[in-house]
């Protein structure tokens, strides 16, 4: 079989059948897709795909789904491809073998941007939240999406307003890599408010991605579905701000179906835009997070995380468990003689008078006339 000919029936069957499209996926991995797409086409193939199909399969609407991609700049990225993003979105075929129903691997997918796919999803964090995201969420999201970006990082969101677009406005701050996952075609222009952002994001070497074809409209179960996508391909999700109910708490649910790291950020007890965080944390489904290093410790295995033994120390980390409780014994504004300093620290008095000096010498004590002091800039 051609390239050519297996991209136009993968391309067929991305239209004739609404996804996730579970029965239609199995007709495919079983007898492949060119063979799949012919059946199709004549009605020859099980009940449940000829119910999945049966309402398009006349859709043979290939030419005009190229030209339209083609004019939006997007190509379609198949599992034959060399940047098909196959180990991540393996967690959904080894969770559809655990009996989770909407664990379904895309046929295909349509991607604009220069950036290869499977390399966007690699060692990639998706950063989720609330549409009507407060000025905490938003300042939150941006300022971890951006940390996670110069990290070498690969951010995905949706782009929908309030966290998503602050996730991928942070990332595009520095420099990094964003992807944003659609609900709708790569060319459907929505949401309208965020076309420009959309645009950057391709423009500066991510990647706007989505299973329907071009021309698909918007519609609220296609959100609900193009969730498990961005649970798939990323590591772990992190959820800066959501409701009780929400997309953002949708996705998180799917990464943990998924095997994957969930994340969320805490908020002020009174937001209730940060109710979903609180419950995810509160129930163990989520790991509480509030610094880039801890959402890298979390997820795990980047090796991009700071060494924890380069992190800045306190000066008294050095210090011996006993020439510590000295140290802390010592006043800052006014001379302990080394009794006192005994009695305070519990400590031998002959251990404390071998410990000051040796404290003196290693910048932590001062001598005065009455007796020891701390030294202040050791505090």
């Amino acid at each position: 079989m051609s390239p050519d000919e297996l991209r136009r029936a993968r391309a067929y069957l991305l239209r004739v059948a609404e996804p996730p499209a579970p029965a239609l996926v199995a007709f495919v991995a079983h007898l492949g897709p060119i063979d799949a797409a012919a059946r199709v086409r004549r009605g020859d193939c099980p009940p449940e795909v000829l119910k999945a199909t049966e309402a398009r399969r006349g859709y043979d609407l290939v030419d005009q789904d190229f030209a339209r991609a083609a004019a939006a700049g997007a190509r379609l990225v198949v599992p034959e491809d060399d940047e098909w993003p196959a180990w991540p979105l393996l967690a959904l075929d080894l969770a559809a073998r655990r009996g989770v129903t909407e664990a379904v691997a895309p046929l295909a997918l349509w991607v604009s941007g220069d950036v290869a796919l499977g390399t966007a999803a690699d060692r990639a964090v998706a950063v989720v939240g609330a549409r009507a995201a407060t000025e905490y969420g938003e300042h939150h999201a941006a300022e971890l999406s951006y940390g996670l970006a110069s990290r070498g990082v690969p951010v995905f969101s949706g782009a929908a307003y309030g966290i998503d677009g602050a996730a991928h406005r942070g990332a595009l701050a520095a420099e990094g890599v964003t992807v944003a996952v659609l609900g709708c075609a790569v060319d459907a222009g929505y949401p309208a408010g965020h076309v420009g952002l959309l645009n950057r994001i391709v423009r500066n070497g991510g990647a706007v991605v989505s299973e329907y074809p071009p021309g698909t409209p918007p519609a609220r179960h296609r959100f609900l579905v193009r969730n498990r996508l961005i649970a798939a391909l990323t590591e772990g999700t992190l959820v800066v701000e959501a409701g009780r109910r929400s997309g953002a708490r949708n996705t998180a649910s799917t990464a943990g179906a998924l095997g994957k790291v969930v994340m969320a950020v805490p908020g002020p007890i009174s937001s209730g835009m940060s109710v979903g965080c609180h419950e995810l944390i509160r129930d163990a489904r989520a790991t509480l997070v509030s610094t880039v290093d801890e959402v890298l410790e979390a997820v795990g295995h980047f090796g991009v995380a700071e060494d924890q033994a380069a992190r800045p120390k306190r000066p008294t980390d050095r210090l011996g468990p006993e020439a510590l409780r000295a140290y802390e014994a010592l006043a800052a504004r006014a001379d302990r003689s080394d009794s006192e300093i005994a009695a305070e620290s519990g400590l031998p008095l002959r251990k404390v008078r071998a410990l000051l000096p040796a404290l003196e010498i290693d910048g932590f004590a001062v001598r005065g006339e009455a007796g020891w002091r701390r030294r202040r800039e050791s505090a």
